[in-house]
């Protein structure tokens, strides 16, 4: 059944989108949301990086905490670091309902794709608690998956991954340890068309990479045979 606020929502910020003219978030100018000059400003998450977790790192292997306890995504890959503009991007699509940043972040998202050589069958977004979607009226991550798969000529799949309980925000737990055990067993997939595929699950933002993790491991239970986290920015 559809929330029917959700349904209100949408429809309001599609309204909104409209009414009002396309202004570039980064300097105000008229005719995109993200105009060419702004994207100049974000700030590649270029190597040298973990191969596995994307971390800044002397040199491209694993990491120390990857060779330790590896993942259970194959990768994890972010366009931009978790700054200034792109900082603003995220909140924005997050926070503020801004859902037609949607469309000019996954056209950056499927460029850092084909960069990073990522390949897959089908593209998943990181799922929202119940109470959180019917709260914000949406899921940003849900946003951008669908807007890529545009992009990478994918099918989007939103409901092959789903979350099974509540759990607080990341942002507000103090470290590693802490994300990893509240989203431990968060997460499940009983869509058995995933079984055998390759997957792209995607984010707005990752910090530790735990949320990922969690995800990817649930999705690994279903049967899938690969997971790679692609995020639009990376808090180092």
């Amino acid at each position: 059944m559809v929330c029917a606020a959700s349904v209100v929502g949408r429809l309001g910020r599609t309204a909104l989108d409209l009414l009002f003219p396309s202004r570039c978030l980064g300097c105000g100018g008229d005719g995109s949301f993200l105009c060419e000059v702004c994207r100049d400003l974000l700030v590649a998450a270029g190597p040298p990086r973990c191969s596995r977790c994307w971390r800044p790192g002397p040199d491209a292997g694993p990491c120390l905490q990857c060779r330790a306890a590896p993942p259970a995504f194959d990768g994890l890959r972010a366009a931009f670091v978790y700054e200034g503009l792109a900082q603003e991007l995220v909140r924005a699509l997050k926070y503020r309902g801004m859902t037609a940043l949607a469309g000019p972040m996954a056209a950056l998202l499927a460029d850092a794709a084909q960069r990073f050589e990522l390949t897959a069958d089908a593209v998943v977004p990181v799922p929202l608690s119940g109470l959180r979607r019917r709260t914000r009226g949406y899921n940003q991550a849900e946003a951008l998956a669908r807007a890529l798969a545009r992009e990478l000529a994918l099918p989007a799949w939103p409901r092959a991954l789903r979350r099974q309980r509540h759990t607080p925000p990341q942002a507000q737990t103090t470290d590693a340890e802490e994300r990893q055990r509240n989203v431990a067993g968060a997460f499940f997939s009983r869509d058995f068309n995933v079984a055998g595929r390759r997957i792209l699950l995607v984010d707005d933002v990752t910090t530790t990479g735990a949320t990922l993790a969690a995800c990817a491991g649930a999705l690994k239970e279903a049967g899938v045979r690969s997971v790679c986290g692609l995020v639009f920015a990376r808090e180092d």
